[in-house]
Parts: structure tokens; sequence; C-alpha cells
């Protein structure tokens, strides 16, 4: 009776830290699940892919430059259209039509992302993305407009976009110029995207950048994944048996003792 309980006591002090172990573990994925920071800080340096909703970040909710709309990030292209005359066999000149662009610019505020729409964000910060030089992919086009070159005798048509673009107008500018063409892009709050970077610590807060051999990808959708279960049932079971070990065990070396 004595080896018996002496065995049964080995054996709860062998589950005891291994219930630890697996109830931490799912705690930790539970954590990465939900986007909450704190999963994150111990992952700086690591590249990860994460999904989650898009919601506003240090600097409040943006206001894309060109349509004015509301959103988390946002991102203009100015292209001009052009004409050019080529040279073709028996001294023909042939109009060929092409594009520049001539101006771009993506907004550089931090963003916010969190596991689901209506879930409360993190104190006091969510998960931060820092988008600056990201490729950005499939977001919502809120604006595309095309003002054609003033003409001779024509009223010129209103153009209203050209004093709202960020950054410096240049070009090549080559051949007869057609016409301008405005276009733009906005992550909206509530949108569900999916970030592909690294984590980085700053002041001790986890902030998606780009990885070290690429640039940070933004793409609009992704799944929205549950949660594991709340205390792993793993952990708990191993708990459980652990308990129920040392207590027989206790039992029969006090009885074997009397």
């Amino acid at each position: 009776m004595l080896v018996i309980g002496t065995a049964l006591l080995l054996g709860a002090a062998i589950l005891v830290p291994l219930a630890y172990l697996a109830i931490r573990r799912a705690n930790a994925r539970r954590a990465l699940a939900e986007l909450r920071p704190s999963a994150l800080v111990g992952m700086a340096g690591d590249d990860v892919t994460l999904s989650g909703v898009a919601v506003a970040g240090p600097n409040g909710v943006l206001e894309s430059r060109l349509a004015g709309a509301v959103c988390v990030w946002h991102g203009h292209e100015v292209l001009r259209h052009f004409a050019t005359w080529e040279e073709r066999q028996g001294a023909e000149r042939e109009r060929v039509m092409g594009n520049d662009s001539i101006a771009d610019h993506t907004s550089p505020e931090l963003f916010g992302v969190v596991v689901s729409e209506g879930a409360r964000p993190s104190r006091p910060l969510p998960l931060l993305v820092d988008p600056e030089d990201a490729h950005v992919e499939g977001v919502h086009m809120c604006l595309q407009r095309v003002i054609g070159r003033p003409q001779r005798g024509v009223p010129a048509p209103a153009d209203d976009l050209l004093g709202r673009v960020k950054g410096r107008i240049s070009g090549i500018f080559r051949g007869e110029t057609i016409e301008f063409e405005y276009r733009e892009w906005v992550i909206r709050p509530g949108d569900r995207v999916t970030v592909r970077g690294r984590v980085e610590l700053r002041e001790g807060h986890p902030v998606l950048v780009a990885p070290r051999d690429g640039r940070l990808g933004i793409a609009l959708g992704g799944t929205e994944e549950e949660a594991p279960p709340a205390g792993a049932a793993g952990g708990v079971l191993l708990g459980a048996g652990a308990a129920a070990a040392g207590v027989a065990g206790l039992a029969l070396v006090l009885v074997a003792s009397l």
C-alpha cells in the first residue's frame, strides 16, 4: 500500500507541471486568436500573418485626401493620359495612347486590428499596423475621376482635386496631354483585413511592420477564426488527474503509516 501511495504521489508531481504548461499554452493560443497585444509581445522580430477587423489607430478615424471618405487608411494616384505619334512603314504615323503616374501618396498613420467587429479594443491601444510603403491589394476604390485638358474656346473643366493631391507632381510628360485621371482607395473602419508583416515593439507595444526582406502586405478580406475554448480541456483533465492521484496517494501513505 505504501508503494502504491508513493507511486501515486510521484505521478501527481509529474502531472502538475504538465497541466500547468498545457493550460498556459492554450491561453496563449486564445490570446493570439483574439489579437491581444500582450500575446505578441513575446513574438517581437517574428514574421506573422494575422486577420482581423480594421479600427482607428492613435490618431483616430481619418478622412481621405480626395473624396473625404471616412477611413483608417487611404491612398491616391494621379495618372496623366497622353498621346504620341510613332512612325510606321510607308511614312505613315500612328497615334499611340499611353499614361504615366505623376503623383501618388498613401497615408502613414497607424491603424489598429481587433478580432471582430464590435469587439472592445485593447486598452490603451489595440494591435497596431504601420502601413508605410505597404503593398495593399483588394481595397475599396472610393473615387475615380477623369478631367480633360483645357481646350481653346471651351470652358475648362473644374479641377477641384489638384489642390488636394499630397506630395509633388512630377513625371516625364511625354507627348500630348489628353486628360488627367484621379483615383483613390480606402480601408474603412470595420473592414476585415489580412496583414502579413513582422512584429516590432514600440515603447513596449506590438506593431506590425514590413519584414526585413520585403514589404508589409495588407489585403482586404480574411476569415474570422474562432478562438480556442477557454481553459484548455487537456490541461484541466491533467490537473484533475494530478489532484486525484495526489489525494489517493496521500491517503494510502497515511493508512500504511498507521
